[in-house]
């Protein structure tokens, strides 16, 4: 039974790498890969002539923030080091 299940599984494996490799070696898809190639410079013209400019919203957005600082000046102790002794 397992070898019945085994050589199923294999017979799919090769029929997907089989399609895959038919696929990519049709003319059809060889033509429109060429083409693509050919063109990328006016379908990218295209596509971003269609692009739109937004309005820049993003002034005054950020403030500082001075406790950050303050917080920064205690005088604890820290050390990681410290964490993993044992008392």
């Amino acid at each position: 039974m397992y070898k019945f299940i085994n050589l199923l599984f294999l017979l799919i494996v090769f029929l997907f790498f089989f399609n895959v490799y038919k696929y990519y070696s049709s003319n059809s898809n060889i033509k429109n890969i060429n083409l693509n190639r050919l063109n990328i410079e006016e379908i990218v013209k295209t596509k971003i002539t269609k692009i739109p400019i937004l309005k820049n919203d993003t002034d005054n957005v950020i403030e500082f923030n001075s406790s950050f600082s303050d917080e920064i000046k205690d005088n604890k102790k820290r050390s990681f080091w410290d964490l993993l002794k044992i008392e």
